[in-house]
């Protein structure tokens, strides 16, 4: 069930940052193709970070320490410039047009306001 509700949080803020962002675009007018497209992405953005996060902290480790983890603003921006690429290939209308301010931005606004949510919505296991 907490996989379930992760999933729904990462999708409500691509919404939030498809609207607040101008560059990140969700490309279709009915409300399920929104939500599915939705669902999709974040599934997407999930086995990216998953997958590619830890090995990047790795490998880059020295520059996470050198920058103070302002890396971590770009490395973010780059899987999140991936997924919308994912998307592309995947015909999902979901596009972000170019890294900055676009995909920094929008990879911000996604990990910012999972977080909040994340904070504000029990997973079950507080039980």
């Amino acid at each position: 069930m907490g996989i379930i509700i992760r999933l729904v949080i990462t999708a409500v803020s691509l919404w939030i940052a498809t609207l607040v962002i101008s560059g990140i675009s969700l490309d279709t007018d009915s409300l399920p193709g929104k939500a599915g497209t939705l669902l999709a992405v974040a599934i997407i953005f999930g086995i990216i970070n998953a997958v590619l996060r830890p090995i990047i902290k790795t490998v880059g480790c020295g520059l996470y320490v050198l920058t103070l983890g302002l890396i971590s603003l770009v490395v973010n921006g780059l899987l999140f410039m991936l997924t919308s690429w994912i998307a592309g290939q995947a015909d999902l209308p979901f596009h972000v047009d170019d890294f900055w301010p676009s995909a920094v931005l929008g990879a911000l606004i996604v990990g910012v306001v999972s977080w909040v949510l994340n904070m504000l919505v029990p997973d079950g296991s507080d039980d």
